[in-house]
C-alpha cells in the first residue's frame, strides 16, 4: 500500500545562478518541474506536494493540470530546509514516509523511487538515500517519526543533519543511477542534457 507515502518537491528557489526560473526551463518536451512531477507518478507514489517560493505564480500555473497539491513557503530564502518544513506540515497526521525531492533533478527514473519504497519496506529503517558511485544522491525517504526532528533541524545545517543524528536509521541504497545525483544549476547543464 502506498496512499500514505508522500513526496515533497522543492520548487521554491530563487534559481539565482540560472538567472530565470530553474522550474520553468524547458526539458524534454516539458518543463523540469513537470518533467519532475511526471516521474514519481509514474512510480508507484501518487501524492505529492510541491513548495512554491520564488515565481510561486508562475510554477502554479504551469503545473495547475497535474494532481498535486501546493503550499507557500514564505521563507523560502532561508535555504531548503525550511521549504522540506513547509511540506512536511501540511501532510496529513496518519501519513507513513515522504520522498524529498529537489525539484532539479529531473533524471531520477521512476524505478528509482520504487525501488527505495521496497528498500524502506524491508529493511525497517527509517532513512533512505539512494547512492550512486559512493555518492549519497536525492531523493531522502524519511519515516514519520522523524517529523517533528525535522522541523527543529538547524536552518544553517539542513536536511543532511537528520541522517548525521540517526546514523543507524539509515540505509544507503546502491543504485547505477547518475540521476540521483545529477542536479542543473545554469544553462549549460540544461544544453548538454536537452540534446541527447
Amino acid at each position: 500500500m502506498t496512499e500514505k507515502i508522500w513526496a515533497i518537491v522543492l520548487a521554491a528557489g530563487e534559481s539565482s545562478r540560472m538567472g530565470s526560473p530553474k522550474m520553468l526551463i524547458p526539458f524534454r518536451g516539458k518543463t523540469m518541474i513537470e518533467t519532475v512531477i511526471d516521474n514519481i507518478l509514474q512510480s508507484s507514489v501518487n501524492k505529492i506536494v510541491v513548495v512554491l517560493g520564488a515565481y510561486r505564480e508562475e510554477i502554479s500555473a504551469r503545473i495547475k493540470h497535474l494532481p498535486v497539491l501546493t503550499c507557500y513557503n514564505a521563507n523560502y530564502r532561508n535555504g531548503m530546509l525550511s521549504s522540506v518544513q513547509c511540506g512536511m506540515r501540511i501532510l496529513p497526521p496518519d501519513f507513513e514516509a515522504v520522498f524529498v525531492f529537489p525539484g532539479d533533478q529531473p533524471l531520477v527514473e521512476p524505478d528509482i523511487i520504487d525501488k527505495m519504497l521496497a528498500e524502506y519496506r524491508n529493511s525497517k529503517k527509517g532513512i533512505i538515500i539512494p547512492v550512486y558511485r559512493a555518492k549519497r544522491g536525492h531523493p531522502v525517504l524519511i519515516d514519520s517519526k522523524y517529523r517533528e526532528a525535522v522541523e527543529n533541524l538547524d536552518d544553517s545545517k539542513g536536511l543532511r543533519m537528520l541522517a548525521e543524528i540517526y546514523p543507524d536509521e539509515v540505509v544507503e541504497l546502491e543504485t547505477n543511477s547518475p540521476g540521483i545525483i545529477k542536479d542543473f544549476d545554469n544553462l549549460s547543464d540544461f544544453n548538454v542534457e536537452t540534446t541527447k
